[in-house]
């Protein structure tokens, strides 16, 4: 059986062209912790008003990530030779940052000419210019039936060894993320495909179970 892998993708940006940043967890961690933030119900004098569902309930997921360049210098990896795991760190790094500063430059370079050219609507020019940096839009992938648009709340990398120009050779990061609830209206198409994706494969499972206790059902109902 061919081992999956778990994965972080940063998509809707550019970070070379059409190659979107991953990072495909060398080893996967060895536990999940998933969290169900339950909003408060409402309350109301009747049991309608109790009973009607106010905010979504939204999932945090917390794990610990291990990397390690021992299998990439065996086998004389150039990158892990120049810079051990300081590649797949930076990819995750970005996954926090706001999109480089080369979308605010094309952003202003924009604004100048249309300034320029009289398409900048007249009036008082605002005193700040609006900001264009966005934070990455991204994919947590775990298993086949888990696809799911997150957020990263936080990030703790423990770097543990180094070579001799002190690159890391080892780290653990401690991640936690967010699965977000896109709206319908949002224009994050990939994030919603997700989304509705894996709430079908949970329907789908939470049905599959009714096989393993379709008899014990018969034994609680007295007939």
């Amino acid at each position: 059986m061919t081992l999956l892998r778990g994965a972080l993708i940063e998509y809707g940006t550019d970070l070379i062209g059409p190659i979107p940043n991953v990072v495909i967890f060398q080893f996967n961690p060895e536990s999940l912790s998933r969290s169900l933030q339950i909003p408060q119900r409402p309350t109301g004098a009747t049991q309608r008003e109790a009973t009607q569902a106010g905010e979504k309930t939204f999932e945090k997921i917390s794990f610990k990530a291990h990397f390690s360049a021992a299998n990439m210098l065996d086998e004389d990896k150039a990158l892990a030779r120049l810079f051990g795991i300081g590649p797949q760190l930076c990819a995750l790094e970005k996954m926090v940052l706001p999109t480089s500063k080369l979308a605010g430059l094309l952003g202003a370079a924009i604004d100048a000419v249309g300034d320029a050219l009289g398409l900048g609507g007249g009036g008082t020019a605002p005193a700040q210019p609006i900001p264009r940096e966005q934070y990455p839009r991204l994919l947590f992938i775990w298993g086949l039936t888990r696809i799911l648009p997150v957020t990263i709340d936080s990030m703790t990398i423990a770097e543990q060894e180094y070579d001799a120009m002190l690159n890391p050779l080892r780290a653990e990061v401690d991640l936690q993320l967010s699965v977000i609830a896109i709206d319908q209206c949002s224009d994050d198409v990939l994030g919603k495909g997700a989304l509705e994706y894996t709430t079908i494969a949970k329907e789908a499972q939470a049905i599959a179970n009714l096989a393993n206790t379709a008899e014990q059902i018969v034994d609680l109902i007295p007939l």
